[in-house]
């Protein structure tokens, strides 16, 4: 499985104090500091993704513990606008899902920045993750469509927002499949989730397998959370053994 980097190699433009326009070597700005930008690339934006009931929570959080890496649901991202209309089982729109699939983006890439700060400035060894260990971040979205994919992998910002917040951090997907039947069945059980067992049948309608692209590993969601594990883990292992 290989994991594609989402960089972009256009060159920033900014003004000088004249006006003119000069070109920003982005290795030597502010906003991209060299230890940083350099070991961007090396980390990994993992998104567990998959619609309602497959365990995308207990997944990130099996898969936090395993890699050392930080999980975050995305679902506590969304605008309470977002909360508020699923709530009332209105499905959301492409429009109102962008914002919130941008602030995952931002999250991802903050984040492992931070991490990399602290990597960098501390004269401490981290704790969590082994010395050779990625640093990276996992978090849990639907991300349905190839349309919404390419939005977490950075690829839909704008050129400003893609180099502020984007920088290489490539992102591989963990894709949670299985039966409607099975899914029906788990829905049923949930209680206190704003997601009702009657939409799901909209959401497969929606869903646009990942299995053809790149950065993506197949889960079933009938094996053990485990085997997940395991599968996850050793296809990250495997893109790192062919890099």
């Amino acid at each position: 499985m290989s994991l594609p980097s989402v960089c972009s190699e256009s060159p920033t433009y900014s003004k000088d104090r004249g006006g003119n326009e000069t070109t920003v070597d982005l290795d030597s700005s502010v906003e991209s500091k060299p230890p940083v930008d350099r070991n961007m690339s090396d980390a990994v934006f993992l998104v567990v993704m998959g619609v309602s009931g497959t365990g995308k929570s207990t997944l990130g959080a099996a898969l936090s513990k395993a890699l050392h890496l930080p999980f975050i649901d995305g679902d506590d991202l969304h605008p309470q606008s977002n909360v508020d209309k699923m709530s009332r089982r209105e499905p959301l729109t492409d429009a109102d899902r962008q914002p919130w699939l941008e602030t995952i983006r931002k999250t991802a890439v903050s984040n492992v920045l931070s991490q990399l700060r602290d990597d960098h400035e501390s004269h401490v060894p981290n704790l969590v993750r082994d010395k050779d260990q990625k640093p990276g971040i996992i978090i849990a979205c639907s991300a349905l469509k190839g349309s919404y994919r390419s939005v977490l992998r950075g690829e839909t910002l704008s050129q400003a927002d893609t180099l502020k917040h984007s920088g290489k951090l490539p992102t591989c997907f963990v894709y949670m499949k299985g039966s409607r039947e099975v899914l029906a069945d788990r829905m049923m059980k949930r209680q206190g989730h704003f997601m009702k067992a009657e939409m799901l049948d909209s959401q497969l309608k929606t869903l646009e397998s990942p299995e053809n692209e790149e950065g993506v590993v197949t889960v079933s969601i009938e094996w053990s959370t485990d085997d997940q594990v395991r599968e996850v883990v050793r296809a990250l292992g495997d893109e790192g053994e062919g890099q």
